[in-house]
């Protein structure tokens, strides 16, 4: 045998070839390469023409097939933010993943228990179990969570996302399509659970997988890992049943937080951020200093109290099978939150004129000294509220964004490419651009400048050419006339559609002591930002409004 066949080292071939590569183009492909090796046999002019010519024809298929493959891949994950940076980032040819570690689960179980019981450690008391409320007739409550109709769990079913889990017996896809075969099954488990008050132990059962936070880490540390818990398919459609009721509870009787923000109807950072940087304007212009301090949490989601929970739970009114459901999700973990003193911010904003001032505030045996700038939930302020931080920043990511897309251009058309550019660089520049009204067009320059690149970038033309018409074309409106549509948009929605609480009460409606013309134009009262920083303090500290009321008179 080793005679015969001699073991011998040969060149590994690449499986699969460019998605975009057809059977045509495999053909053209082998004319070209029969055409190289012709013309380096016989030395001919007139091969290297012939090879030259099919040379240069299949580049210009290769690169009409790429073109035409991606745009079809943009335009059907335009909508899907995450198809649309994997597809940004497969064009750019990224590093190749790190080696894997030698790490295994043992290991990552003992580091995940172990850090969320150091975190509990350093509480000198923890939470007791819920106490009991006494139920008042007056106050609404939710003894019993609804059964939901066959037609009401298939919707369900076909509007999550079909992500198949390591838990799931069959993939996601499957289980829609023959999902209304097994809707009575289904419908039949899940009403049982909300009856019974009780969730079966099989949906919360969870596989735990950890993602590297970076691919610049090292995967030998088991710090830099990210724990990611996948429930199966079935559990998460019971999940969305009884959070549609527990949402529709809160919401019909007002038991929402008017200053929560997240997972809410009308609500955004951007209109928590301009109730913050409001606060902070009004308290500037009457002379006062603010403090502002941002705070981190140490695994905030895997360490929320549950019993803390269950507590909150029967003050909103819940009792019953409802609290017994609940109680039964979260049986068998207990943790607690924890702030994180490596990370929180400190910013304050001096009134004007004021001296500088030096604070320090001791938070879990940390010092937390003032900054300049800070960033708060993606936008970067500055202790002068100029955001002129912020928009260097912007400015910075937006012009890495552009940089990378010129590389890929050849091989997108004008369509995809304006997707690309609106989803990646628009989206940053429009992000939170309210908070820039007010500033002056030399501030806000460089942001439009980066969006003539983009336009330039889109249409494929030179550094100087006249922008205007393209931005037409693309129905782009300019960055200082998209702030103040954003700015006028806001109050139209806080006047008379659906709007944050504390969004409505910035705004009044103008009232004129007679009837004029001008009634029915549905105008509001200017906004006296030296009046509305006094009453925002007011009652704080009675010696300095006693200080600003004589200033006043």
């Amino acid at each position: 045998m080793d005679l015969l066949c001699p073991l011998s080292t040969i060149r590994k071939k690449n499986p699969s070839s460019a998605p975009w590569m057809s059977d045509v183009l495999h053909n053209n492909r082998r004319e070209l390469r029969s055409a190289a090796r012709k013309w380096k046999e016989s030395k001919l002019d007139t091969d290297l023409i012939s090879y030259r010519t099919l040379l240069s024809k299949f580049s210009l298929d290769v690169t009409s097939a790429k073109t035409s493959f991606y745009e079809e891949k943009l335009e059907t994950s335009a909508q899907d933010p995450r198809k649309l940076h994997n597809i940004f980032s497969s064009l750019l040819n990224p590093p190749t993943p790190p080696s894997p570690s030698s790490l295994t689960a043992e290991d990552f179980a003992t580091f995940y228990t172990e850090k969320i019981e150091r975190i509990c450690q350093t509480f000198t008391s923890l939470p007791t179990s819920p106490t009991s409320h006494s139920q008042n007739s007056a106050t609404p409550s939710l003894m019993q969570l609804s059964t939901v109709a066959s037609e009401v769990v298939l919707q369900i079913t076909w509007s999550c996302n079909p992500t198949t889990r390591p838990l799931d017996p069959i993939p996601s896809a499957m289980l829609q399509t023959i999902s209304p075969d097994l809707l009575p099954f289904i419908t039949t488990v899940i009403n049982g659970s909300l009856t019974s008050g009780h969730v079966p132990t099989a949906f919360k059962k969870a596989r735990v997988i950890p993602i590297l936070k970076k691919p610049a880490l090292d995967p030998s540390d088991i710090s830099n890992y990210r724990p990611v818990s996948l429930l199966s398919f079935l559990s998460k459609i019971l999940e969305c049943v009884v959070c549609n009721q527990l949402s529709d509870y809160l919401m019909q009787n007002n038991l929402h937080d008017p200053n929560q923000s997240g997972f809410k109807a009308a609500h955004s950072t951007e209109t928590a951020l301009l109730a913050v940087t409001e606060k902070l304007h009004a308290a500037r212009s009457a002379k006062l200093s603010s403090v502002l301090i941002l705070l981190d949490l140490s695994a905030a989601f895997d360490t929320v109290n549950h019993k803390t929970l269950l507590s909150t739970l029967r003050s909103l009114g819940i009792y019953g099978t409802a609290w017994e459901w609940f109680a039964s999700y979260l049986d068998g973990c207990s943790y607690q939150l924890k702030f994180n003193p490596s990370k929180p911010e400190l910013l304050i904003i001096p009134g004007d004129p004021s001296p500088a001032q030096d604070l320090t505030i001791s938070l879990s045996n940390s010092m937390i000294s003032p900054s300049a700038t800070a960033r708060n939930l993606g936008v970067t302020m500055d202790n002068q509220l100029s955001f002129s931080s912020h928009v260097t920043n912007v400015t910075r990511s937006c012009r890495f964004l552009l940089y990378n897309i010129r590389r890929i251009r050849p091989c997108l058309s004008t369509q995809a490419t304006q997707v690309l550019v609106q989803s990646l660089v628009i989206s940053r520049l429009d992000y939170c651009n309210s908070l820039l009204a007010g500033l002056p067009l030399n501030a806000i320059r460089p942001l439009q400048m980066i969006q003539n690149a983009a336009a330039r970038l889109v249409f494929n033309l030179p550094k100087f050419s006249h922008t205007t018409p393209l931005l037409r074309s693309l129905h782009w409106l300019p960055v200082a006339a998209h702030i103040r549509f954003k700015t006028l948009m806001l109050p139209y929605k806080a006047k008379n559609g659906p709007a944050p609480s504390y969004l409505k009460a910035l705004i009044t409606p103008r009232t004129a002591p007679r009837l004029l013309r001008s009634t029915s134009t549905a105008r509001l009262v200017p906004p006296s930002l030296r009046e509305k920083g006094y009453e925002t303090l007011k009652g704080l500290e009675p010696k300095i409004c006693t200080e600003i009321e004589e200033k006043q008179k």
